[in-house]
């Protein structure tokens, strides 16, 4: 049994999934803020005393405090059941989700920009490099015809064509993604440079 954490945007998720891929429970709440009130209890809901032999996390991009909340959850869980733990990129889900053969992924970044990357393929994979780019830049640089994420829309808008699909990452959604995209190293991929700069 594998337990998947996404908290790495607005919504707050976890899903249970079996052996073959298929989903054994889930909850699901978007949020905005308060993942760390609200993640370990829908954790323990979830699982009801059940035990998972693995543990599966969303390392971003998104939300700063939302990546490293779920990451120390599942960090913390890791260890004290003794179970092994891989990462995933929310982008990557939010692309696996779409259903299309080649979708790009766009989700709200710092500073006005957007973080986004396409997918596509059988099995999907990364078409090009997670970038953080502004609107009107991230809109001439996506090709394929559906975007999926909360910034989908404006994308579309912007460039004029295309199709939108709204939504955010969801744990269950992670029995989608090939073993590659599943194996990640359980480390923040936080999108771009940080905002500090060391002093001289």
């Amino acid at each position: 049994m594998l337990l998947v954490i996404d908290s790495a945007t607005a919504a707050c998720s976890a899903a249970l999934l079996d052996g073959e891929g298929g989903v054994t429970d889930e909850r699901h709440e978007l949020v905005g803020r308060g993942h760390a009130e609200r993640l370990v209890p829908m954790i323990e809901d979830l699982l009801a005393g059940r035990r998972p032999d693995a543990i599966l996390v969303d390392c971003g991009p998104g939300s700063f405090t939302g990546v490293r909340v779920g990451l120390a959850a599942a960090h913390g869980l890791a260890i004290g059941w003794g179970v092994p733990l891989a990462g995933y990129s929310s982008l990557a889900l939010l692309a696996a989700s779409s259903g299309a053969d080649e979708a790009a992924a766009a989700l709200h970044g710092g500073h006005g920009e957007l973080f986004v990357q396409s997918f596509g393929g059988d099995p999907i994979a990364p078409l090009d490099a997670l970038r953080s780019l502004a609107p009107d830049a991230a809109a001439a640089a996506l090709s394929a015809e559906m975007i999926v994420g909360p910034a989908a829309a404006e994308l579309v808008a912007r460039r004029g064509w295309g199709r939108a699909r709204d939504a955010l990452p969801r744990a269950a959604d992670a029995r989608l993604l090939p073993e590659a995209l599943r194996t990640l190293p359980p480390c923040p991929i936080y999108g771009r440079a940080p905002d500090a700069r060391p002093m001289a």
